[in-house]
């Protein structure tokens, strides 16, 4: 009797344990869920930059693929961030105006750069955002938080994985020299 009692009592402790280990875990993910405003703003920022850095591209670039991909970055990502700052101003969210200083250090770096060593950081850079936007907007994608934003990072979301594969076959034709 008393040995049963000692494996049930063991058996109940650790059930409240691994109950409590749970319910931590659900609450650490939900912790670690971005709020709705750090997404408009990370993902107002790196399209932003998207635009800036394909702006310098057709100035300190001379390949035409290079161009081609710098004005499908304008269109694609102006275009996301005017229907961004429309849904984020609707509910009272602050939009950025600037990309930061980490973001303006990216493009900076762009600029003092030419011919065949701008397009092969050009690309780099891009495959590297690319990657960057595409977990951002997959982690919105999945968040139940705000739906309007899970969907607009739903529906982006294609577009930034196309991105991607343009920026690797970038890479792959302007390796680093």
């Amino acid at each position: 009797m008393r040995y049963t009692k000692s494996i049930l009592l063991t058996a109940i402790s650790t059930l409240a344990v691994l109950t409590g280990l749970a319910a931590h875990g659900q609450n650490a993910a939900a912790a670690q869920q971005m709020s709705a405003a750090d997404f408009v703003s990370q993902a107002t920022i790196a399209g932003k930059t998207e635009v800036l850095a394909a702006h310098v591209a057709l100035k300190n670039s001379q390949a035409a693929d290079v161009h081609s991909f710098a004005r499908r970055m304008i269109r694609d990502h102006t275009k996301a961030n005017v229907k961004l700052a429309s849904i984020a101003t609707s509910k009272g969210l602050a939009v950025p105006t600037h990309v930061d200083g980490k973001h303006r250090a990216v493009v900076d770096s762009l600029r003092g750069q030419t011919g065949a060593a701008f397009d092969a950081a050009y690309a780099q850079q891009m495959v590297s955002d690319h990657e960057g936007a595409v977990a951002l907007f997959n982690s919105e994608a999945a968040a139940t938080t705000d739906p309007d934003l899970s969907a607009f990072a739903q529906k982006t979301l294609p577009t930034l994985e196309h991105h991607k594969a343009m920026a690797d076959k970038l890479a792959a034709n302007h390796p680093p020299q």
